[in-house]
């Protein structure tokens, strides 16, 4: 049945959008990132020009649209046909082929108006300016090091539960090695280098009695910490 009136035929649109966002993940993706797009434009300087706003909306908007016309013909093809049939599929596919293509052209809008002019610039600046930071390389180090202890326990977890504390090797242990090993190349400072010495001791050691590791998990985890924070400063350095 028709719609009856404007109104009738504008609530009807409306309910088909949130419709194919209820029910389609890539649709919600696609809506996410041109919400982002569109909201970051806002805080570009300089500012987006008006032909440049107007490329990027009729790319998200195409690129929606097509994603919407994807679902509703994948839902006309299941009303037509309960079983499977290879032209059924083959409709389907050529639907989501439209939606690759508009969405390679998305990126690459995306790549000439915003990354190469705005973002690109932004990016080399920043890290000109961080990459002789110190804090900047502790900070890297340590993070590193936390995700390469996490790496080390899933594999080496005997069974599927993965557990965080305890286990080989110890976080605790290795945050400590790669701190004390930031704070010697920092500082050299070696009252400095003795103490942070003393205090990874202390925590390799109330590791152990808290039975929490053994003496090769911390050893091992205070290795780890020490030689991956000394990796990524000396790489860093060499980079500045």
């Amino acid at each position: 049945m028709k719609p009856r009136s404007f109104l009738e035929s504008f609530n009807s649109a409306v309910e088909g959008i949130i419709y194919v966002l209820k029910t389609q993940r890539n649709m919600r993706i696609h809506f996410l990132v041109a919400i982002i797009i569109l909201v970051g434009s806002l805080f570009l300087r300089p500012r987006l020009s008006p032909v440049e706003l107007m490329i990027l909306s009729f790319t998200i908007a195409l690129v929606l649209i097509t994603e919407m016309l994807n679902t509703a013909v994948e839902k006309t093809i299941d009303l037509m046909n309960d079983t499977y049939h290879p032209l059924a599929r083959i409709a389907k596919d050529i639907t989501a082929g439209t939606v690759l293509i508009v969405s390679v052209i998305a990126i690459v809008v995306g790549y000439l108006i915003l990354f190469r002019r705005y973002l690109a610039p932004g990016i080399e600046s920043a890290m000109t300016s961080v990459k002789a930071s110190s804090a900047h390389i502790t900070f890297v180090s340590l993070m590193v090091v936390i995700l390469v202890v996490i790496l080390f326990k899933a594999l080496a977890a005997r069974s599927s539960s993965f557990m965080l504390s305890g286990g080989m090797p110890s976080l605790h242990s290795a945050l400590a090695g790669a701190i004390w090993m930031v704070l010697a190349l920092v500082s050299g400072n070696p009252i400095v280098i003795v103490l942070a010495f003393i205090l990874a001791l202390f925590v390799a050691q109330s590791r152990i009695a808290k039975g929490i590791h053994s003496l090769k998990e911390v050893v091992f985890g205070a290795l780890l910490g020490i030689l991956t924070a000394l990796l990524i400063f000396q790489l860093f350095r060499k980079i500045i």
